[in-house]
Formats: C-alpha cells, sequence, structure tokens
C-alpha cells in the first residue's frame, strides 16, 4: 500500500502541473480567438479553410497589438491618442472607469512603470510574521503631505492566487528588499514556499 500511496503522489506531481497548464493555455487560445468575430464572415479561417484551427486568434491579437503601437508611436498617432483620451474625459462614469484602468495600465506595462520592480520582505499581517510583497512606488498628494516619515507603496499578495492582495503603506526602514528578481518571487508566493529561489540569503532586522 505504501508503495502504490506514492507511485499515486508521484503520478499527480507528474501529470497535475501539465494538465492546468495545457488548461490555461486553452481557455486563453479559446479566449483570443474571440478577436477573430471582428472580421468579416467570408475571411474566418473556419469558413475559408472548411475546419477550425486554434491559434488564429492569438496571431490577430498580436498583429493588431503591433500594428497599433506602431501607429501610437510616431507623433500623429501620440496626438490620436490624446485627442481620444479627451473625449472620453468628458463622458460621465466612463470616464472614472477609463482613467483609473488607464493609470493601472500606464503604471504596469510602460517602460517607465515602477510596478513590481523590486521584491520586499515586510511584516505582515502583524509584527513578527513576514511575507514577501512588491513596492509599487512612492505615496503622492495629500497622503504624501500627511506621512511624517519616508514611505513606499507597497502590494502585499495572497497565495496561491496573487492577482488578489492588499495596498498598503510601510515606512521604507520596514521594508526589507531581496536579492531574488519579481519572477522569483511571484513563483516563491504561487507554490507556497515550495519552490525557494536560489539567492544569497538576507538578514533580517532584529
Amino acid at each position: 500500500m505504501a508503495a502504490l500511496r506514492k507511485w499515486l503522489f508521484t503520478g499527480l506531481l507528474v501529470i497535475v502541473p501539465g494538465a492546468i497548464t495545457l488548461a490555461v493555455l486553452n481557455w486563453l487560445v479559446g479566449l483570443l480567438d474571440q478577436t477573430l468575430l471582428i472580421l468579416p464572415a467570408a475571411w474566418h479561417p473556419d469558413r475559408v479553410l472548411g475546419f477550425h484551427v486554434p491559434g488564429f486568434g492569438v496571431l490577430l491579437t498580436l498583429l493588431i497589438l503591433l500594428v497599433v503601437g506602431a501607429t501610437t508611436s510616431n507623433f500623429a498617432g501620440r496626438k490620436l491618442v490624446q485627442w481620444g483620451d479627451r473625449l472620453v474625459s468628458r463622458i460621465p462614469v466612463v470616464r472614472s472607469i477609463y482613467s483609473s484602468v488607464k493609470q493601472v495600465s500606464d503604471t504596469l506595462f510602460s517602460e517607465g512603470g515602477n510596478a513590481f520592480r523590486t521584491a520586499v520582505l515586510v511584516q505582515w499581517p502583524r509584527e513578527g510574521v513576514w511575507t514577501v510583497a512588491f513596492i509599487t512606488g512612492a505615496p503622492g498628494g495629500e497622503v504624501a503631505a500627511l506621512l511624517q516619515d519616508e514611505y513606499v507603496s507597497v502590494y502585499v499578495p495572497t497565495t496561491p492566487n496573487p492577482t488578489g492582495g492588499y495596498f498598503v503603506m510601510l515606512r521604507k526602514s520596514d521594508c526589507v528588499e531581496l536579492d531574488m528578481g519579481v519572477d522569483a518571487a511571484l513563483r516563491y508566493i504561487v507554490s507556497m514556499g515550495v519552490v525557494v529561489p536560489h539567492e544569497p540569503a538576507v538578514s533580517l532586522p532584529s
């Protein structure tokens, strides 16, 4: 029985990661294939070829991103984007949603963005309990004026799903910067500490 149990868990360790990866990829490809709906019906690959080939939506999405990126990288394209931003900013409700999403996307995807650039150790949710978090910037405006010390904005992700978490502002001196990269820190969080990054150890403050 012990051998059977060992084989069972060994099989799970081999099969589960691959099965979940394939499921996620299948969902992502299926989602991106929905972009084919913007094409005229006569141009759909299914109708042209006579059978369904998954992945055409991925290629179309990449092509759209490249074309939009190339178009808006020049002076005329930037002016067009600015005109669109001003137009959206005049629409009630829509402007609130759009401005919030745009600020987040600019922070995450722009080359000058500072989001998730530094992994740190912080004491959370109470003193003496440590977790891995990410510095996302520094407080600004009224918040920065009210805080008396040097603070940083920190995102504390949950595990095993790091897309959920908490936004907190902590003293910079209370954050221990890690040598591990952001990717390694995310793997550490998602694996719930099972996948330990092979990085130099950091001494915790006393």
